[in-house]
């Protein structure tokens, strides 16, 4: 390894792999790229269904955990961070959200210029190859394949669930990344001919062909080297011993919205109460770094099914060991799919512009450890409000880079929030007892048939409430008026020059939908703005907002809640009639 580079990144994640590709794709520029964690060849990574086992592992993943929330009765939360060549698109569930085009929008007016969607579609679409070809929406010929799994033919719960969001009076909508997010339809993921399509192997396995780029594993990134306040390199150690690498041109963090905190926290940039409370001399005093932490929670809805469809059947070792055979022969099959295949996004209440839940269907019944929830078949959506106005913080406590920094999210703690809650529920609900859904639902398994008082509902909440595992927000760009602004629009760290921030970190608002592919597309843009290259133009292509947004909660004729008692009864007419037809069966 030498010792110095035009570029130096930190972090080899879904963020990090796009800056080492595009980065060294001309040949003119010599990049080295920092990773704390090792290899991504484990089966356990590439087999898409295998992904619950390299985000529990410490192996793979920094398992951070939050400081006791108060708003959901003082529990401690998991927060998982890829530790390994891919970073979190390596661990992650592999669902392919863009967000709304109003999420950017929103990003411009808390001072964010030139990140409009019109103008992050074009990054958008540079960056995918979707499986059905390329539109004014979606990429044709990017490095990062998108597909919409087996396209719902393996289980017929998918279009079940579907057609329930229909009947409740949602629309349809056929790609939820293109014109239309709003509504019910096919989910999309980052798999690529059976195979996880991370960053790593999206972009870092053709950069490593290179010469112009050096990639060293099992680094731990110490501080930023500083110098009149310019970063001029940073602090490693690698293999027990300390040394420095020096950066001709610019050092990149793209360690994720705790990683990048905690390097800048380290170097002395931050807050000066935190950084003199930790013992690190104040190099900058920048307020905003830490701050404005966002994350998305969920909750696992689940229903007993009539039919013997569900996965609950292959989770026995016998199938596992089946479904892993044959992904190993054919790359297809169940070990293909994250098993999202179905999803909805919908606007809580009237008066909001654009969605602001997110369902994830699955034809099974599981706990978070990803074991089974009971004995018999079931099926769940993962579902929660995405756009929470909470905020929390992240901060170091010593100037040790082994020591884990405190995660304090400030989960559910407005007012809204916690009715965004209970509306979830509520309509999570109305919808799974649509007449699309009777042929396979069963007894409610969670919340239950009884949670339905707001105390009820904010009681089970607290209690079973889990992290999506979308920590972002942190180092949020931002306008030259805003003294909470870590970043101007170009990345770069206010106050310190040839340093940049890249990652997760760096949006001003948390998305509607999952992280990863908002993070690719930053790296994408801020590429462009390392290299000196000119944007790429503007798109002029449309976006749906609902018509009647200002008054009505959904576009069709379902205007109202289902109340509680009707749905009880509803169940359990249902539960009568499968039983009296057992028994003439019988």
């Amino acid at each position: 390894m030498n010792k110095t580079y035009d570029y130096i990144i930190v972090g080899a994640g879904s963020a990090g792999c796009v800056l080492a590709d595009r980065l060294t794709a001309s040949g003119e520029h010599s990049v080295l790229l920092l990773e704390a964690g090792g290899s991504d060849r484990s089966i356990f990574i590439q087999m898409p269904t295998a992904l619950s086992y390299p985000m529990n592992s410490d192996k793979y993943a920094w398992q951070f955990e939050s400081k006791p929330e108060a708003g959901i009765d003082n529990r401690r939360l998991h927060c998982p961070r890829g530790r390994v060549l891919g970073g979190s698109s390596s661990i992650n569930g592999m669902v392919y959200v863009r967000g709304h085009a109003c999420d950017f929008d929103e990003w411009v007016e808390h001072g964010a210029a030139g990140w409009s969607y019109q103008e992050c579609l074009p990054y958008f679409r540079r960056a995918e190859s979707w499986i059905s070809g390329e539109d004014i929406y979606r990429g044709g010929d990017g490095p990062l394949a998108t597909c919409n799994g087996n396209n719902m033919t393996l289980n017929p719960l998918y279009q079940a669930f579907i057609g329930a969001g229909q009947q409740a009076g949602y629309p349809k909508t056929d790609d939820y990344n293109g014109y239309q997010q709003e509504g019910f339809g096919p989910m999309h993921m980052t798999v690529d001919k059976g195979v996880r399509a991370s960053t790593s192997n999206a972009y870092l396995r053709r950069a490593m062909k290179r010469s112009n780029l050096t990639v060293k594993t099992g680094v731990v990134s110490r501080k930023v080297l500083l110098e009149n306040k310019q970063a001029i390199g940073v602090e490693i150690e690698l293999g027990g011993k300390v040394e420095s690498v020096f950066a001709n041109k610019e050092v990149l963090l793209s360690a994720g919205s705790v990683g990048s905190v905690q390097l800048l926290q380290l170097s002395g940039v931050g807050p000066k109460a935190v950084l003199e409370q930790a013992g690190i001399a104040v190099e900058h005093d920048l307020p905003g770094v830490g701050e404005n932490l966002q994350d998305h929670l969920e909750v696992y809805f689940q229903y007993e099914c009539h039919q013997p469809i569900t996965l609950n059947s292959k989770l026995g070792l016998i199938s596992k060991g089946l479904i892993g055979t044959r992904w190993i022969l054919r790359r297809d099959g169940l070990g293909a799919t994250n098993h999202f295949e179905s999803c909805a996004f919908i606007r809580s209440r009237a008066g909001l512009k654009w969605p602001n839940i997110q369902y994830h269907f699955l034809p099974a019944a599981m706990r978070y450890d990803g074991q089974v929830a009971f004995d018999g078949h079931g099926f769940q959506v993962h579902v929660g409000p995405n756009k929470p106005q909470s905020r929390g913080r992240i901060w170091v406590e010593s100037n040790d880079p082994h020591q884990k920094p405190n995660i304090e999210f400030n989960y559910i703690s407005t007012e809204q929030d916690i009715q965004d809650w209970r509306d979830c529920i509520r309509l999570t609900r109305e919808i799974l007892a649509q007449p699309a859904m009777d042929e396979y639902r069963g007894k409610e398994i969670q919340p239950g048939a009884g949670v339905t008082s707001d105390e009820a509902i904010d009681a089970w909440v607290r209690q079973n409430v889990e992290s999506a595992y979308h920590p972002s927000c942190t180092c949020k760009m931002g306008s030259d008026n805003d003294p909470m602004a870590v970043l101007n629009e170009n990345c770069q760290v206010r106050g310190i020059d040839s340093l940049r921030v890249v990652d997760s970190s760096v949006f001003p608002t948390i998305p509607n939908g999952n992280l990863n592919a908002p993070t690719i597309m930053v790296a994408e843009k801020v590429a462009d703005a390392i290299l000196g290259h000119a944007p790429l133009a503007s798109s002029d292509a449309q976006t749906w907002i609902a018509p009647n947004w200002e008054t009505e909660q959904r576009v069709g004729s379902a205007q109202r809640l289902i109340p509680p008692d009707t749905i009880t009864e509803k169940i359990l007419k249902t539960k009568r009639l499968n039983y009296q037809n057992k028994q003439a069966d019988f």
